[in-house]
């Protein structure tokens, strides 16, 4: 074959490699913009067993096309403490068996209706006029263009056979080590097990590779494909890192243990696949599957060594970081694991602990007005301080991840976070006015009577209340308590006017000081918009679900 030729071909498979890796892609965040959000729902209801959560994540993995994709999200909610690493560890066992779904589909062979599918999907993103039916075109699109790409390398392939050099050296590969790296660096390279073991497909398919080769290099992309897994742990905690070693050990002891079967059973082996398998393409779709299901069946009882073995690896605990007084992110930021599916998630729980911060120093300065204590008057300015820092940093983020492939359903409950940021910052200021307000009683001497001492007791429990119920309905979205949010911020509001009135009846009968009147008249008014605060993030939840059924 000439060299013109021999180029040809090369830049027909690189372009077709191109079109597969884009299709892949694609179809991949295209299906996490649509259902990423109901998926990781699903993700947190249903892994509170090892066995639950195997099958959550085989059907995650299945639906989402990307085993990497589905740990990096495990590793990620493992680092935010929403998943323990026994929960983990079965949803990493059950995606490892998910992963095969892909190379199955190209073992069908689709390539021939690839035209017709990517057509379909580009109509029906030009004709439609709904956003959600746009953004599942682009799956099929995806979809299309992924066949498309086989279609293309697997004409390329078929030139191969016709090339003694290329022949020779593919006959050659005899060394199941050898394989095993090639598949292992490949497959870490791509950062995609499916796109590896859909190219030794197709070269199977041509007779290119001979199907023990085949096997072996499988087994060398199961362990390529932690490499996506183990870089995004690298800035997250060491449960983190824990989680990632999880997939990592499974693939290496579930490697060694197909090893050893081979070594004394490779042709009974061979014999067994063929027989279920009409083609080689479908021997290595087959045999991808089968090795899976076998090595979870076989590991699946010792999952809970294989997580003393990750935490031996990674020993100790990470250091203990007090979060309320320093100006650190917790579950956010550059030291962080990053991933698109549970970035809302994690703000969510930054904005909670921010919140916390917010009615802590509320208390403390409400405190502080009452006994003047020095220390908590200068606690409520640095933690305040600690809370407009969160409230940038939050900010920025949210700004950030934006930009982001965010699942649809989190990209429409972004402003609502925007809000919600503000207002919290906004309870931390009026702790501060209230700090101010103690720092004059101890530099002038004013005095508070008894009786307003306890009036602003009983309205600051009734506003501990809301911002407490405010809270944990904005964390969890829940609605129960939205009824009893709406009713305890009126009864708020009809306290502050009762309390005003109270207060101007001491006035005129000369039992308060104009002085007094004035700290105790703001501290009220101060604790009424607190209040409001708190109902706007309780309303958060609402308003996101409002904007969805507005864009439905």
């Amino acid at each position: 074959m000439s060299t013109d030729s021999l180029m040809s071909m090369m830049l027909t498979m690189a372009g077709g490699l191109g079109l597969f890796l884009f299709g892949m892609s694609l179809m991949s965040e295209s299906i996490e913009k649509v259902a990423g959000a109901k998926l990781r729902h699903i993700l947190e209801l249903f892994t509170t067993n090892r066995f639950m959560g195997m099958i959550v994540g085989f059907f995650f993995t299945a639906v989402i096309q990307s085993s990497s994709a589905c740990t990096a999200m495990v590793v990620s909610f493992v680092n935010a403490g929403l998943m323990n690493l026994y929960q983990a560890a079965g949803v990493i066992f059950g995606s490892n068996v998910g992963t095969t779904v892909t190379s199955q589909l190209v073992s069908f062979n689709l390539s021939e209706v690839a035209p017709v599918i990517l057509l379909a999907g580009v109509l029906i993103a030009m004709f439609s006029g709904k956003q959600n039916v746009k953004r599942a075109a682009q799956i099929v699109i995806g979809f299309g263009i992924l066949f498309l790409g086989l279609k293309t390398m697997s004409g390329a392939m078929a030139g191969m056979k016709n090339m003694p050099e290329i022949v020779d050296f593919l006959a050659s590969l005899t060394n199941p080590f050898l394989a095993t790296l090639t598949g292992m660096v490949l497959t870490a390279v791509i950062q995609s097990s499916s796109v590896t073991v859909s190219i030794v497909l197709l070269m199977a398919n041509q007779d290119l590779l001979t199907l023990p080769i085949c096997i072996y290099i499988i087994l060398g992309c199961n362990i390529g494909a932690c490499a996506t897994a183990l870089l995004a742990s690298l800035s997250g905690k060491k449960d983190a890192k824990r989680a990632a070693l999880i997939h990592f050990w499974f693939n290496v002891i579930g490697t060694l243990l197909i090893y050893i079967i081979l070594a004394f059973a490779m042709d009974p082996v061979i014999t067994m696949i063929q027989a279920i398998s009409r083609d080689n393409g479908r021997f290595v779709a087959n045999a991808h599957t089968i090795i899976k299901i076998f090595q979870v069946i076989v590991l699946f009882p010792f999952s809970g060594l294989i997580v003393k073995l990750a935490t031996v690896c990674v020993p100790g605990e990470d250091r203990k970081i007090n979060y309320r007084e320093s100006y650190q992110l917790k579950y956010i930021g550059e030291k962080v694991v990053f991933n698109p599916a549970t970035a809302v998630v994690e703000v969510i729980k930054e904005l909670e602990r921010m919140a916390d911060l917010a009615n802590e120093n509320l208390n403390r300065a409400m405190n502080a007005l009452i006994t003047l204590d020095e220390e908590d008057i200068e606690e409520v300015y640095e933690v305040e301080k600690n809370i407009d820092f969160l409230n940038g940093a939050i900010t920025d983020y949210l700004v950030k991840i934006n930009q982001s492939t965010l699942p649809i359903e989190d990209l429409k409950s972004l402003g609502a976070l925007f809000h919600v940021a503000n207002d919290i910052e906004r309870i931390g200021d009026h702790a501060e006015n209230v700090a101010d307000a103690a720092k004059e009683r101890r530099e002038s001497g004013v005095t508070i009577s008894k009786v307003a001492q306890r009036e602003l007791g009983e309205m600051l429990d009734m506003v501990n209340k809301i911002i407490q119920d405010a809270i944990a309905m904005f964390a969890h979205s829940d609605e129960s308590k939205m009824q009893e949010v709406i009713e305890l911020e009126k009864k708020v509001d009809a306290k502050e006017r009762e309390l005003q009135k109270m207060h101007v009846d001491r006035l005129s009968k000369g039992e308060c000081t104009p002085e007094a009147g004035m700290i105790f008249s703001d501290i009220v008014s101060g604790l009424e918009r607190v209040a409001d605060h708190a109902t706007n993030i309780a309303f958060a939840i609402i308003t996101a679900e409002r904007e969805e059924e507005l864009a439905e």
